[in-house]
């Protein structure tokens, strides 16, 4: 490959980057401080000095990562990432939807059962798709996880009884449980310093989701569901005439197995060179690098002889890959200075009240839309089904301007989330006490639309604080508590009854909880490149 002559990124006395050299190298004289700077930004653990190859290292990989710049790779890998959160959306919202019209023909004795099956399948793969991200590599789990939820979303629609609806939600959801990890991991550690905002804009496919699932269910739903059997005249509810979330599933689960082909024959991705960093396999790091600057054209100075001039990484793993010692060592790092353990708990915590808050809101939406509906006089499931579809529509819009404001210097990504919370918790006080149709339509968009702020932040900003080694762990930790506490949502749902007030109120306390997080948090990426 013909690339331009190497030029020096570590010095023998400092192992850092001759940062002046390569702008010089590059020809870049805007004479600009900020993230299109080649080389002039530090990384957010950079200063932490926990282990100095690994730093040296890192610091030449996101040098490299800004010469090749943003390229069609990219452009391809956001938007198969993307689909990995749409079909997260897509599990949270089908139960949701399909849950009333199951309960009506099968008759459970606990109906919030799959609420319990989704969560519990999707805190298990959360678990198990991060520490395989960790150990065996993004690549494998990215192909895979996809195609493990698509064959059993389909196999769920053709449920016999509630029981094996239940498993089958549960393992769909499982495939599905480890896709916030993979995809933001995915996505940053192939991003140059200044496109590292978009990994916030990978949330607004989770809006994408759930508008498919609620425009699909727009139309399946109201004419091909059976009517309430506990309400005069009474109906037998049978799949004959209540097959809607039947074809509801089957749909889903064909577009879900369509996306997992794309990610297989769309791009060959190519293992994430932060992931191959922590392995020492430095020969594949450059070669990777180099077929990508060759692919599409670009600059490429690193060199093997650069990253072994840096020394041997001694943090990232165990003598032994599958070993208790190689899990002890993933999660032992996350706590292994103050500043490193205030944020990894900070970050756990605000995940485990988002999981609670989120489904409270989102979940039980349809059975609140309709209680609301009724009581201002609404009783068409058409008109609820598509109130359900517009309000997942304006949370597509909520990542996109937290995007933008949290590469803003003034806000950053953590005054961004203090904004998103804040601003979400005071249209949930003000949404429980609305008093006609036209406010409980206009409160939902809202709120789906701030809510959506803070969320696409924190997705980012989590692996962005999160050491690279460590990083499928540490944010697989963290969605298993919002899975966790997603489970308990069911139960509180139970309890407190999502046609009330009631789950609002705890909704919009919760958001307040998480600004104080945010606000609390030790780092602030922006400005900083990943780790």
């Amino acid at each position: 490959m013909s690339v331009e002559a190497p030029v020096t990124l570590v010095s023998p006395e400092k192992g850092y980057a001759n940062d002046d050299e390569i702008e010089k190298k590059m020809g870049s004289d805007s004479g600009e401080a900020g993230p299109e700077k080649i080389g002039q930004e530090q990384e957010v653990l950079g200063v932490l000095d926990l282990d100095p190859a690994l730093n040296k290292k890192m610091h030449i990989v996101n040098n490299t990562l800004d010469e090749i710049g943003w390229t069609p790779y990219h452009w391809k890998l956001f938007f198969l990432n993307g689909f990995g959160y749409s079909v997260d959306a897509l599990q949270l919202s089908l139960q949701g939807i399909i849950a009333g019209q199951a309960v009506f023909e099968f008759s459970p004795s606990y109906v919030r059962g799959l609420t319990i099956a989704v969560y519990v399948g999707m805190f298990v793969g959360a678990l198990f798709w991060g520490f395989s991200a960790d150990i065996i590599g993004r690549k494998t789990s990215f192909n895979v996880s996809l195609f493990i939820c698509a064959i059993f979303t389909i196999v769920a629609g053709a449920s016999p009884n509630w029981e094996s609806l239940g498993f089958f939600i549960a393992t769909s959801a499982f495939g599905a449980g480890g896709n916030l990890v993979l995809d933001t991991t995915v996505f940053l550690e192939y991003l140059p310093s200044n496109k590292q905002w978009l990994v916030t804009w990978l949330a607004s496919w989770f809006g994408v989701g759930c508008t498919v699932a609620g425009l699909v269910a727009w139309g399946f739903m109201p004419n091909y569901s059976c009517s309430d059997p506990n309400v005069a005249p009474f109906t037998p509810c049978t799949k004959a005439n209540n097959s809607g979330w039947r074809y509801l599933m089957y749909t889903m689960g064909t577009m879900i197995f369509l996306m997992s082909m794309a990610r297989i024959t769309v791009i060959r991705l190519r293992e994430t060179p932060k992931f191959l960093l922590g392995q020492g396999k430095d020969a594949e790091l450059v070669h990777n690098f180099q077929e990508i600057a060759e692919k599409y054209n670009r600059p490429c100075s690193i060199t093997l002889e650069q990253l072994e001039a840096c020394g041997t990484i001694s943090s990232a793993h165990s003598r032994s890959k599958f070993s208790v010692g190689e899990f002890w060592i993933h999660i032992r790092n996350l706590f292994i200075t103050k500043k490193i353990a205030f944020s990894t708990l900070l970050i756990w915590l605000s995940w485990a009240m988002i999981g609670l808050a989120y489904p409270l809101f989102n979940v039980f939406l349809p059975s609140y839309l309709a209680s609301r509906g009724v009581e201002f006089g609404v009783t068409s499931t058409y008109e609820t089904w598509r109130n359900y579809a517009l309000v997942q529509v304006c949370g597509i819009f909520g990542p996109m301007l937290a995007g933008h404001m949290a590469n803003w210097a003034p806000l950053g990504r953590r005054y961004t989330m203090i904004i998103g919370a804040v601003l979400t918790m005071a249209f949930f006080f003000a949404y429980s006490q609305v008093t006609s149709q036209a406010q409980n339509i206009a409160y939902s968009y809202v709120i789906s639309f701030t809510l959506e702020i803070y969320y696409g932040t924190l997705y980012g900003y989590t692996v962005e604080v999160l050491p690279s080694a460590h990083r499928g762990t540490g944010n697989g930790i963290a969605v298993a508590f919002c899975r966790f506490m997603g489970a308990m949502s069911a139960v509180i749902a139970t309890v407190a009854n999502t046609e009330t007030a009631g789950p609002i109120f705890i909704c919009g306390a919760l958001y307040g909880g998480m600004a104080l997080c945010a606000f609390l948090s030790p780092f602030e990426p922006y400005g900083k490149r990943a780790s």
